[in-house]
């Protein structure tokens, strides 16, 4: 319910878009199924985020690191089928409503490009239409790295929460986790991800913020100290993220009217769903 109230808040409109529960669909289980079944295990050896899994794997295990990486190798023994197979699922979710233009971020390129594979191997596979190439489209800001740690990317799944900013952040939690964000000694500022990574990730989030360029805001910062540059960053930040975190509030308190756009956007996804699952069943000789 959260993730729905943050795309409303954030201006995905129920009227025009379609918002829905994916586990209300159960086609996206179907195609997953199905896709898996044509899908070469080193498509998904290569990806990146399952390779990342298994660094941490093998960390954790303290496994020699001239032990190769893959499906077969110690590390990934300890690691459930569904988080190597979950590229395949991310592709059906695509592929079923025959997108054309994906939105993400710099880090999920890899699994759109596995959804053109896909949607390639399929039409080749059983002689047919049935799936678009669909294409990724990124926005100015690819990337936004965790703020305890400039080198790796933000997420939500960091076990620390001082490493992200959450739409549901006070301007307090806000303010604090930016001026705990690691810099350096360096004078002024400048935009320079490999030497300088901590401060121009604020750098960029700040541009983010403004819809600038990275060096264009570091420009307007750079005689700034990095006590005063955080504030600048910090003031942008929850002046774009606290009227977004008030319209989450709202959306939220009326429960009934939430879990209505939910159940229509899922009354639509289906009948989508259900049509094109019809054609893929159709075409792979499955009975529909």
């Amino acid at each position: 319910m959260e993730m729905a109230a943050a795309l409303i808040a954030c201006g995905i409109d129920p009227e025009k878009g379609v918002l829905f529960r994916q586990s209300a669909v159960p086609q996206h289980s179907q195609l997953h199924w199905v896709l898996g079944t044509i899908t070469p295990v080193g498509w998904l050896n290569r990806m990146t985020q399952w390779k990342s899994k298994l660094q941490q794997q093998q960390l954790n295990e303290e496994i020699p690191d001239q032990q190769q990486l893959n499906v077969h190798s110690s590390a990934a023994q300890g690691l459930l089928t569904g988080l190597f197979t979950y590229p395949v699922l991310m592709a059906s979710d695509v592929l079923l409503y025959r997108a054309t233009h994906i939105p993400v971020g710099e880090d999920q390129v890899q699994h759109v490009e596995l959804a053109r594979d896909l949607s390639i191997h399929f039409n080749k596979t059983f002689k047919t239409r049935a799936f678009p190439l669909p294409e990724y489209m990124l926005t100015a800001t690819k990337r936004v790295m965790s703020l305890r740690d400039p080198l790796k990317k933000m997420s939500k799944s960091d076990p620390n929460e001082q490493s992200r900013i959450t739409l549901s952040d006070s301007d307090d939690d806000i303010a604090r986790k930016i001026r705990k964000a690691p810099t350096d000694s360096i004078e002024g500022i400048s935009y320079d991800p490999k030497g300088r990574p901590g401060v121009s990730n604020l750098v960029a989030i700040y541009a983010a913020v403004r819809g600038v360029e990275n060096e264009d805001a570091a420009r307007e910062l750079q005689a700034m100290s990095n006590r005063e540059m955080k504030e600048m960053v910090a003031q942008a930040v929850i002046g774009e993220i606290a009227p977004i975190r008030q319209r989450m509030a709202e959306v939220l308190s009326d429960q009934n009217r939430l879990e209505s756009v939910l159940r229509l956007g899922e009354e639509k996804a289906r009948e989508t769903a259900g049509q094109n699952w019809r054609e893929i069943a159709r075409c792979i000789g499955l009975p529909y």
